[in-house]
């Protein structure tokens, strides 16, 4: 497998619908272009181009950039607002405005002369795999898409789902009180809901409402039922943040290509996990990098669809990487 390391790229700024600018970073393969490109987006909250943050230091960025360089495909990835090299509040920024912002960052990457138009990707993991869904549905230039856990479901029921996941993971003490905290949970929901500012301060904590408010109310199954071009999509069976089951409504929805892929022992954070999965192994996770046949599986996908060869077909399909 080749070299991980981050490659250097260029610097570029995504102009935003509401000129608010985004510092990115597009890496070119060392060959002549026009290259085949994809566009990287990453998860919830401040978030920079790698997908970290002082905390989770998620480190994805970079080593995908680099293995897909040496596919010859370049990559873009950018700060989100107020994150990174960006000035703001990133609380302030909506569901729908990361997904704009998505949007407009796709339409910088066609427009590079370093890029060909005609063969772009979308890589999202997270909360980036569900915007990956709609910049598919929703612009035909993407000819390949990678949903790195990522959800077919409502919002809501998606974050449910993830509430009840990781009280399954807490100590035995703090599962006896699952029902009292349901209700406090069910409680702060209610009152998210009844917001109308972009922040609003929940249990005396300030929460970014307007981006809450809109990913509870988003179905991603609409975009997934819109989706033409092939589709790869990849969650670990030890995810307690995204259902893994969610990969066979994801195959059944797309009407295009789909190939799924449910990972033994792969987290959330795109780790194995060998043992019960919890979010307080997190921190200990992160000291590995990111899956390594993971890494591989997305990047000789992705140029078997961005660089294919004379005559070759995409096919609907179901397998397993190695444990």
């Amino acid at each position: 497998m080749p070299d991980t390391g981050t490659e250097p790229g260029t610097d570029l700024t995504v102009t935003t619908d509401d000129g608010t600018p985004l510092a990115g970073t597009l890496t070119l393969p060392a060959t002549p272009g026009p290259h085949p490109a994809v566009l990287l987006l990453h998860g919830s909250g401040p978030l920079d181009r790698d997908g970290n943050t002082p905390k989770l230091p998620v480190e994805l960025g970079g080593p995908l950039a680099a293995l897909l360089a040496a596919e010859g495909i370049a990559t873009l990835r950018y700060d989100r607002r107020g994150t990174g090299a960006n000035p703001g509040n990133w609380r302030t920024a909506g569901f729908t405005t990361n997904r704009e912002d998505a949007s407009a960052a796709l339409r910088a990457l066609a427009a590079h002369p370093a890029v060909r138009p005609d063969s772009l990707g979308v890589v999202g993991h997270s909360e980036g795999a569900v915007h990956a869904m709609a910049l598919a549905a929703r612009h035909p230039e993407v000819r390949a898409v990678v949903l790195l856990a990522g959800y077919a479901r409502l919002g809501e029921d998606a974050l449910r789902w993830q509430a009840r996941s990781v009280a399954q993971g807490l100590p035995a003490p703090v599962r006896l009180l699952r029902r009292p905290l349901g209700a406090l949970g069910n409680l702060a929901l209610a009152r998210i809901k009844k917001t109308r500012t972009d922040v609003a301060r929940i249990a005396g904590a300030p929460m970014n409402a307007r981006w809450t408010r809109e990913m509870l109310a988003h179905d991603s199954r609409d975009d997934l039922a819109g989706i033409h071009a092939p589709v790869l999509a990849v969650t670990g069976d030890k995810d307690i943040q995204v259902d893994p089951a969610d990969l066979d409504e994801i195959r059944r929805l797309v009407p295009g290509s789909a190939e799924i892929h449910r990972v033994p022992d792969l987290n959330h954070l795109l780790r194995r996990d060998p043992g019960r999965p919890t979010m307080s192994s997190y921190r200990r996770l992160l000291r590995e990098p990111v899956d390594a046949d993971v890494l591989s599986l997305v990047t000789t996908w992705l140029n078997h669809q961005l660089v294919p060869a004379a005559g070759e077909t995409s096919g609907r399909g179901s397998t397993a990487l190695p444990s």
